[in-house]
């Protein structure tokens, strides 16, 4: 075997371990020297050579931007899994004509998708879904995001909550659970403009939580300007606390004479 090949697959092979143990400051360092290594290898995107060793380096390139994705997601790092995700991309489509499917792909496709969902990118969203095939569409992993989707647009939150009971993998949770709290944020967003206040049961209904304590907590952590009083949940507080704007309505008045004007000289 080629001498680089077989340094970086000693390397992968510590940087797996690291991973399995939870070492994530190893595992990072490790992920960050495979990298390096990794761009020695002129068969990888974006120069796809046709060297001697290609399809190997492909595949360990590939195994190792999985893992790497896979590991952002274990340290919740939401930038750093759009880097290593967008690095593996290449790998799933123009080096699919000489590799084997992953058996990871559609699993990590569908994170992708969970990711976007959760930033409320629903136009890439939707870019994502155009790319894949028909086969791929029919995937669990994909199909699971694609009802979420359809769930979150309906307002049907209740599906979006309870859709975290039948995930795919146990790797989508860190994803569900930001998702469920992007739902509960807006839910608690259109009550405290709806309502001066809420009885607790109510809101915990509302709130879609299953006990009472776990929407104190969500009080006491996410509004603490919400105010419990006599067994209510109190929003007047936080309206009053919100700042009013004052419309600078003389100063969009001459800027909007000054831009007549300017279009007059124009013309």
């Amino acid at each position: 075997m080629d001498p680089k090949l077989t340094e970086v697959s000693q390397l992968f092979e510590r940087f797996k371990a690291a991973c399995t143990r939870e070492d994530f400051n190893t595992s990072t360092n490790l992920l960050s020297q495979l990298k390096v290594l990794l761009t020695g290898f002129r068969s990888l995107p974006p120069l796809f050579e046709n060297t001697p060793n290609a399809v190997q380096e492909l595949t360990i390139a590939r195994d190792v931007f999985e893992h790497a994705v896979l590991l952002s997601v274990k340290i919740g790092d939401q930038e750093a899994f759009e880097r290593d995700f967008f690095q593996l991309k290449p790998y799933y489509t123009d080096a699919s004509s000489c590799l084997p499917q992953s058996p990871q792909e559609y699993m990590i496709l569908g994170l992708n998708l969970l990711r976007l969902l959760v930033q409320n990118r629903i136009a890439e969203f939707h870019t994502e879904l155009e790319l894949l095939s028909p086969t791929a569409l029919e995937n669990p992993c994909i199909k699971h995001a694609v009802e979420l989707e359809q769930s979150f647009m309906e307002g049907a939150y209740n599906r979006v909550l309870s859709a975290k009971q039948n995930v795919p993998y146990k790797t989508y949770d860190y994803f569900m659970d930001l998702l469920a709290k992007t739902v509960r944020d807006e839910i608690a967003g259109c009550s405290e403009k709806a309502y001066d206040y809420l009885s607790i049961s109510d809101a915990r209904q509302m709130l879609l939580f299953p006990s009472e304590n776990e929407l104190l907590e969500y009080i006491k952590e996410e509004h603490p300007e919400w105010e419990i009083k006599n067994g209510s949940v109190v929003f007047q507080k936080a309206k009053e606390s919100a700042p009013c704007k004052e419309i600078p309505s003389l100063q969009l008045i001459n800027q909007t004479l000054s831009y007549a004007r300017e279009l007059e000289r124009i013309v």
